[in-house]
């Protein structure tokens, strides 16, 4: 509790860098590992533009994080230029995350005049059939090359994310040089968290050795190309980035690993968080668990990501269970909370696609 007369420090803790928000779960597309199980029909209880309004005063009041606006498809929402108009007008940086079928040479001016910096396109396949057969919509494949290219003569930054699956792990090499040859700025694989329809494909997650083979590659080709490489729910890339600049013998240094040597694996709750399309908090889109609701707070976003008990209980990396709560990547890794939940039922248990084995101690890595 706040004493009356005392003055809130605004910058204790940790604060939002990144906030990802559905703004709709309507989308053109029902693709086979969708979070949000998203469908082309109306949902109850979606936000109205004021709402919007409200939310991002409350954000710009004590943070400048990055807002994502996502979905379902956020394009399906007519008020979409609006709430990204609004928040650039606050001094937010608002980025997009369409599915491209959308797009068109109008809308993608209609993006850019809203200040929306960059966007992202899902590829998922380097061939149409692959892609396509994931996503269930014929043409998606050709919709997504279609929007990168208007965005790349519109001149609107783009980068190509891909979620990695059995189906396309073989194809990560023609993917990410497809992603080039099209001019995205970065490439990010996103390694499955099977949760909302992403359930079901719970066989076509790759084996933790796998993920390691995967994240080595990352590595390897981050070092050969000039396009940046970003894995996503993948923390324990940042251990295995460490271990290799270790056996170069180079010490990961801000001044010469760049944004590599300072952001580390799992975000969720402490740079990170997810606003659902009823006002819902999360860690992330992939640990449906509330945090808080947003209406229910009067929008007072800031008062959830201070005092919500989960975010504290996940800020509190040596609480963590079994190996995540003694390795000495803790700090720099956390693992995924949604993947060990998903296995467990415990968001704060060990990682289980991770083979790492920590070292007796639990020393801290820098």
């Amino acid at each position: 509790m706040h004493h009356p007369h005392e003055k809130m420090d605004m910058k204790k803790g940790p604060q939002p860098r990144l906030v990802a928000w559905e703004l709709t779960k309507r989308c053109p597309l029902s693709c086979r590992h969708c979070r949000a199980s998203a469908s082309d029909r109306d949902f109850g209880g979606e936000f109205s533009t004021d709402e919007c309004y409200q939310v991002l005063d409350n954000i710009a009041s004590f943070a400048r994080p990055i807002m994502i606006l996502t979905g379902g498809e956020p394009m399906a929402r007519d008020d979409v230029y609006d709430i990204a108009q609004y928040g650039t007008d606050l001094g937010l940086r608002m980025v997009m995350a369409p599915c491209g079928i959308l797009m068109n040479r109008e809308s993608t001016r209609r993006i850019l005049s809203a200040g929306i910096q960059r966007i992202s396109l899902s590829l998922d396949g380097a061939d149409a059939q692959t892609h396509d057969s994931f996503r269930q919509v014929e043409g998606a494949f050709d919709a997504v090359l279609n929007a990168a290219r208007l965005a790349r003569e519109e001149e609107l930054e783009f980068q190509i994310n891909t979620t990695v699956t059995k189906l396309n792990v073989h194809q990560l090499d023609g993917i990410l040089n497809l992603a080039v040859e099209l001019g995205a700025v970065s490439y990010h694989p996103f390694l499955l968290v099977p949760t909302g329809r992403g359930r079901e494909l719970l066989d076509l997650e790759i084996e933790p050795e796998a993920y390691e083979e995967v994240l080595s590659w990352v590595y390897h080709k981050s070092m050969e190309m000039s396009i940046q490489l970003k894995p996503t729910c993948a923390p324990h890339y940042y251990r295995i980035f460490r271990q290799k600049e270790r056996e170069a013998g180079r010490k990961v240094r801000p001044e010469t690993h760049g944004m590599n040597a300072m952001t580390k694996g799992c975000l969720g709750g402490q740079a990170f968080a997810f606003i659902s399309n009823t006002g819902r908090v999360q860690i992330c889109g992939f640990l449906d668990l509330e945090a808080g609701d947003i209406r229910r707070e009067g929008y007072d976003f800031h008062r959830i990501w201070r005092n919500s008990p989960l975010f504290t209980a996940v800020r509190d990396l040596d609480g963590y269970h079994g190996r995540c709560g003694l390795c000495e990547y803790r700090r720099v890794c956390g693992g995924c909370r949604a993947r060990a939940y998903a296995a467990t039922g415990d968001y704060l248990a060990e990682e289980p696609y991770c083979v790492y084995k920590p070292r007796r101690k639990a020393v801290q890595e820098v």
